[in-house]
């Protein structure tokens, strides 16, 4: 498959969107309903600020997150998925699902079950 015919490939695109290192757990995250920065901060040990910052930003950038400011002092943010964004949860459940079934052996779950829907 060449360069050009990757760029029009879905999957190939999808993957340029979603495959960063925290993209997946910040819409997770997310999948359950709006989070405040410092709570998907808690929820993704290990994550540096700047780097959520920067994720969130791309996120919002590719229409996946909104980023919803109330104003109130001190400022609250909160993050959402999208319509968009939305629309990728179904392949985190996917990934969770082949986890569990190829992955994990015996071991407790890690991650947080999303809401029901």
């Amino acid at each position: 498959m060449s360069a050009e015919s990757n760029s029009r490939c879905p999957v190939c695109r999808t993957a340029d969107v979603v495959c960063g290192k925290w993209t997946l757990l910040i819409i997770r995250d997310l999948a359950v309903g709006r989070s405040r920065f410092c709570e998907l901060e808690r929820s993704l040990e290990g994550i540096s600020p700047r780097t959520l910052s920067l994720r969130l930003r791309a996120l919002e950038e590719e229409g996946i997150v909104a980023r919803h400011t109330f104003p109130e002092v001190p400022p609250r943010v909160e993050y959402a998925l999208t319509e968009k964004g939305e629309a990728l949860v179904p392949l985190i459940e996917d990934m969770r699902r082949y986890g569990r079934r190829w992955l994990l052996e015996e071991e407790p779950a890690a991650e947080p079950e999303p809401a029901a829907a």
